[in-house]
């Protein structure tokens, strides 16, 4: 007699295999699941005062640091309120592209390193993007992450 195949498996709980590059598979109700596929694309908001100081952070974390893959950007008026007195002034805003697993350390450096005394950081998940887009956000910001 040969066992029915479905009932060798526990179809609540996944199946792991991890091949010899790390790449770890996920089999739950006859789906295959790349663990890449769980990464998130991400943008980070955050304005500056100046052109020079964006371009000159966005090149260590675009280039040395490969924590965003893409950094785009543009002037904008901005009007608030600081130290109880209305400022209206240009600024920089910028959009990082990047993925869940380096939003964290990204946040870190923008923060450690922002011209601001009180940065803007507003993080939002891209919750429908296109896979090839997803793909190059991951593969331009995952190359030295061992973890991934």
């Amino acid at each position: 007699m040969v066992p029915d195949l479905v009932n060798l498996f526990d179809m609540n709980r996944p199946l792991l295999y991890t091949n010899k590059y790390n790449l770890t598979l996920s089999i739950k109700g006859m789906q295959m699941q790349d663990e890449r596929s769980s990464c998130n694309g991400m943008i980070l908001i955050s304005t500056f005062s100046d052109e020079q100081s964006l371009i000159d952070l966005s090149k260590t974390l675009v280039v040395e640091k490969k924590l965003c893959a893409c950094v785009n950007y543009t002037k904008i008026n901005s009007l608030y309120v600081w130290e109880s007195e209305l400022k209206q002034e240009e600024e920089i805003i910028a959009f990082f592209k990047t993925t869940s697993s380096c939003i964290q350390t990204l946040k870190a450096e923008i923060l450690t390193h922002h011209p601001y005394k009180v940065p803007e950081i507003v993080i939002i998940k891209m919750d429908d993007v296109s896979s090839e887009y997803l793909s190059w956000i991951i593969n331009n910001t995952h190359k030295n992450n061992p973890d991934l």
